[in-house]
């Protein structure tokens, strides 16, 4: 099933005509603040990018690089407002900076170099100038000379400026990416979980299930020999209680596969260790992790690598194993 969501605002400008209503003085007014601004976001954008990469051969140049980026965002906010306020154009916010939580410095550096929205905020300031002075000049020269024809030609410009409004500023190409991988993580999440709910209905059936029902078996056998034969009856009860500690012991193991113990209390590290000893084959374990992962994470990474050994021990015929693990 397909949702088709219908836009709030109607952001298609009224016809232009001859009469100078208050939406052609916006338009107008909007032209005319074009070269100010440009002004501004021009000098940011070379002051930074100059700045910036003309200092790389030293340890602040990317730092001042990634910190203009972020200052870019505050551009972008300002000419969104301003095209919201003199043009009626609604553009929604870009999705902010995502979280940097144990990334460390330069995990939080690399994520603010690559971040998509500065560096077509930092275009968009860079182009702004030239076409301010363009824009300023038309209508400055149209207020005096072309006054009857004006707002057929304001209209044109401010026409222009949305489809630059749009392209540079409009977070809709990220939203469309962010989706995708939402959604896509999302299958793999339900994915995940329906297999899991196969495995435990597996084991329950297969194993201390069926090691009930014969304890209950046993101990009704039990029963009925405990007057005629009571040594009988006797080693059936010995039998019965090993059945118990053995369904324990799967019951045990199949609640450590819901959720170990070990992942909470020790982290991923001692959890995937701990499997990996267990394995037939030896495994090198390796974890380049400076904080702990959400607990989701390390759900999934536990049973994932679980599963890989378990094929390895089954099938592979490998004489050794490694496991590598890193925050990419």
């Amino acid at each position: 099933m397909t949702a088709r969501t219908t836009p709030l605002h109607d952001d298609r400008p009224p016809p232009a005509r001859f009469a100078y209503d208050a939406y052609t003085w916006k338009e107008i007014v909007h032209l005319l603040v074009n070269l100010p601004m440009g002004i501004v976001g021009f000098v940011y954008t070379v002051s930074v990018l100059s700045i910036g990469i003309g200092m790389t051969v030293t340890v602040v140049g990317l730092p001042l690089l990634a910190v203009g980026l972020l200052g870019a965002r505050v551009l972008g906010r300002a000419e969104r407002a301003r095209a919201r306020k003199l043009l009626g154009l609604h553009v929604d916010e870009p999705s902010p900076m995502p979280g940097h939580r144990g990334q460390g410095f330069l995990g939080r550096l690399w994520s603010n170099l690559k971040d998509p929205v500065g560096w077509r905020t930092m275009l968009y300031g860079f182009i702004r100038l030239p076409w301010g002075v363009l824009t300023f000049a038309v209508v400055a020269v149209g207020l005096f000379v072309l006054w009857p024809v004006l707002p057929f030609i304001a209209r044109g410009l401010t026409n222009a400026d949305r489809a630059m409004v749009r392209g540079l500023l409009s977070p809709s190409d990220e939203l469309e990416r962010r989706i995708a991988e939402l959604e896509s993580d999302r299958g793999v999440v339900v994915d995940t979980a329906a297999a899991d709910l196969r495995r435990i209905e597996r084991d329950l059936h297969d194993g201390a299930q069926a090691r009930l029902v014969a304890l209950a078996m046993g101990l009704g056998l039990a029963k009925e020999k405990l007057l005629e034969d009571p040594d009988a009856a006797a080693s059936m009860v010995d039998e019965a209680h090993g059945e118990v500690k053995l369904a324990l012991q799967e019951l045990r193991d199949l609640a450590r596969g819901i959720h170990p113990a070990v992942l909470t209390d020790r982290g991923l590290n001692a959890a995937l260790s701990s499997v990996a000893s267990r394995c037939t084959v030896p495994v090198k374990v390796t974890a380049d992790l400076p904080a702990r992962p959400a607990a989701a994470i390390e759900g999934i990474a536990y049973f994932t690598v679980s599963e890989l050994l378990q094929n390895i021990s089954k099938h592979s015929g490998a004489r050794n194993a490694s496991v590598d693990v890193w925050r990419a």
